[in-house]
């Protein structure tokens, strides 16, 4: 899988575990709702690391525990 594809799986999957819409992670993040929207339906092509983090912060998470999901297995991910 892309590394935008787990990107996209793991907010997805933090959205229902915090019952938050992408609105209201676009509004807790700073980003636009188009934004977060272009990330969950893969539309960027790269993801810079400051909007994980301000997406991690939203979440109430670290940025480390953002990437503590399977769907960051290297096996998973393909990377030339």
């Amino acid at each position: 899988m892309t590394t935008q594809k787990a990107v996209a799986l793991r907010i997805s999957e933090l959205l229902i575990k915090n019952n938050m819409s992408q609105y209201a992670l676009s509004v807790n993040s700073g980003l636009t709702k188009q934004a977060i929207s272009n990330i969950i339906n893969e539309k960027y092509t790269s993801i810079k690391l400051d909007t994980i983090i301000k997406i991690s912060d939203a979440f109430h998470i670290t940025f480390q525990e953002f990437f503590n999901s399977n769907v960051f297995e290297r096996t998973k991910l393909d990377i030339n």
